[in-house]
């Protein structure tokens, strides 16, 4: 993959991430501390993380075509980095109540389902593209006969 490829398609993740940390926020917030307000300082929060989730996809990056047991193995090794992260930040700050076993299960659940969420948004994105490259393709074939 070119690298400028591989960097738009990280810009465009962490929009996406952005977009779906902050609804796993709202939700998990609603739910654990709903009485809670925050200043706007607080609405920088979702870009942090999904800035900080973006080091983890490095591991993503190849010069050449990964097979698909070499990318399910790096998206894997990704999950577990971007967990860790989470729960880094999660077990750090001050805000978050660690020591409930269920608010880190939600909080690690969330990561998962965003991960999963954004892996399909992209699939479903690259699957549109592929599919209309294969009709101009055969658009080219048909008209230069």
């Amino acid at each position: 993959m070119e690298f400028k490829r591989f960097l738009v398609e990280k810009l465009t993740l962490f929009f996406m991430l952005s977009t779906l940390i902050t609804l796993a926020v709202s939700l998990t917030g609603s739910v654990y501390d709903s009485g809670a307000r925050f200043g706007y300082d607080a609405l920088l929060t979702p870009i942090r993380y999904a800035a900080l989730c973006m080091l983890p996809t490095v591991v993503t990056w190849s010069r050449h075509e990964l097979s698909a047991k070499e990318l399910l193995a790096r998206k894997a090794l990704m999950l577990v980095l971007l967990e860790a992260v989470i729960l880094f930040l999660a077990f750090t700050s001050p805000a978050m109540d660690t020591g409930s076993i269920r608010v880190v299960l939600t909080l690690a659940g969330s990561v998962l389902l965003i991960f999963i969420l954004a892996n399909l948004f992209l699939w479903l994105r690259d699957s549109a593209e592929a599919k209309k490259m294969t009709r101009d393709l055969a658009t080219f074939q048909q008209l230069h006969k």
